[in-house]
C-alpha cells in the first residue's frame, strides 16, 4: 500500500515529492532552501548534477511506503528510466519551511 503525496505531513517534504513525481524542476527548486545539500548512499553529491541525472532527465518517481519522524523520513519505491525501481530511504532536514538537506540511499 502506498501513501498519497497529499497525505505527507510536512509541507516541504510534500512539495519535494510532488515536484519529483510531476517532473517539475521549477517546483523542485522552490522546495529547496538556498544552498541545499544532499547525499546518496552516504556520499555527498552535487545536488544539481545528481537531480538532473537521477530525477529529471530519467523521469524519477517516488511511491511512498512509510513515513516516520514527523514526516522527515520516508521509505519509497523510487524508479527512473536509468535504474528501474528500487526501495529507497529518504531523510529530510527542513528549515524555514524548505528542504535544507536530503539524504537518500537503498532501504
Amino acid at each position: 500500500m502506498t501513501i498519497p503525496v497529499d497525505k505527507l505531513t510536512d509541507p516541504a517534504v510534500r512539495a519535494f515529492v510532488a515536484a519529483v513525481n510531476a517532473n517539475d524542476e521549477e517546483a523542485f527548486r522552490a522546495a529547496l532552501a538556498p544552498g541545499a545539500t544532499m547525499s546518496d548512499d552516504g556520499s555527498d553529491r552535487d545536488l544539481d548534477e545528481w537531480t538532473e541525472k537521477e530525477i529529471f532527465s530519467s523521469r524519477g518517481h517516488m511511491e511512498i511506503e512509510s513515513v516516520k519522524e514527523d514526516g522527515h523520513v520516508l521509505v519509497a519505491r523510487f524508479r527512473n528510466d536509468t535504474w528501474g525501481e528500487m526501495r529507497t530511504r529518504w531523510r529530510f532536514v527542513v528549515e524555514g519551511g524548505k528542504i535544507l538537506r536530503f539524504e537518500t540511499g537503498q532501504a
